[in-house]
């Protein structure tokens, strides 16, 4: 019994760290921005929409490339665009 609530654990552990490294917590003095890579990569399909020709480079986010990229997007339908809609405090 014992070993089989280790493995448990361990299968816990796993599956939570393998969530965290799809998700990115930005923060910001309004409330902080979670980001779920896995996500949107499932919806877009297309690393270049957000990374451009430097797919799959890490994007330099701040407020203002985070309002024309993502909040630009969403405004087409994509997702939300109210300010509490991503910031959460």
């Amino acid at each position: 019994m014992k070993k089989v609530a280790t493995a448990l654990v361990l299968i816990l552990a796993f599956a939570v760290s393998a969530m965290a490294a799809d998700t990115v917590v930005y923060p910001a003095k309004n409330g902080n921005v979670t980001f779920n890579h896995k996500a949107h990569q499932e919806k877009l399909k297309d690393c270049k929409l957000c990374h451009g020709d430097a797919a799959p480079a890490k994007i330099a986010i701040n407020k203002d490339k985070a309002h024309e990229l993502c909040k630009g997007c969403h405004a087409k339908g994509a997702g939300p665009t109210k300010c509490g809609e991503c910031h959460k405090k």
